[in-house]
């Protein structure tokens, strides 16, 4: 086991760490990979450690949250705006007021700036701006593979793939061959292969 390692994965900031590595969806694998250890050293620290355990678990549950949540979004459909924009010409005025609220703002964060500095900040501000032309409401259908995905996994008696069927009974196969011999078989198969 790696000694002495473990001490920093117990503070907070090692404990933020692992948490959100967890969020972003990572294996244990790859987290014990960014902590430069193996899985199963890392499979011991969690038997030994318990907040390194509850801390992986915590960010997991919210990353399983967010997918669930979003595989039942995708399963029921769902509806979302789409906004189109076109850049529009601003007039004189208002583009003289945008160079000026960018210079002022270019002077408070850089108080030593030259003349120069000023103009090329003034200068970078687009005589264009981004105006909304349409506004539409667009709908998802549901999506069946992820509904079919759900029952299964939420209701897997009533939803799995395999039906077991009972049969009963007795079943009566009536072969014409049965009780040949070998020899006999041949001698059948070759008459009907020269007829």
């Amino acid at each position: 086991m790696a000694r002495g390692k473990y001490q920093q994965w117990l503070t907070e900031e090692g404990l933020t760490k692992l948490e959100g590595w967890a969020r972003d969806g990572l294996t244990d694998e790859q987290i014990a990979s960014n902590m430069g250890i193996s899985r199963s050293t890392l499979n011991e620290w969690k038997k030994k450690y318990s907040v390194i355990s509850d801390t992986l678990k915590r960010g997991k549950e919210v990353v399983d949250r967010q997918v669930e949540n979003a595989l039942l979004k995708r399963a029921l459909g769902y509806e979302y705006t789409e906004k189109k924009y076109e850049q529009v010409k601003m007039s004189q005025e208002e583009y003289y007021a945008r160079q000026q609220v960018s210079v002022n703002r270019f002077k408070l964060e850089n108080p030593e700036a030259t003349l120069e500095d000023i103009r090329v900040a003034e200068l970078s501000v687009s005589p264009y701006k981004s105006v909304l032309v349409e506004e539409k409401t667009k709908e998802v259908s549901p999506d069946t593979t992820a509904q079919i995905f759900w029952l299964k996994n939420r209701k897997p008696t009533d939803w799995r793939d395999k039906k077991e069927t009972e049969l009963s009974g007795s079943m009566n196969v009536n072969n014409p061959y049965e009780g040949l011999t070998t020899e006999e078989l041949r001698k059948i198969a070759r008459s009907e292969k020269h007829e």
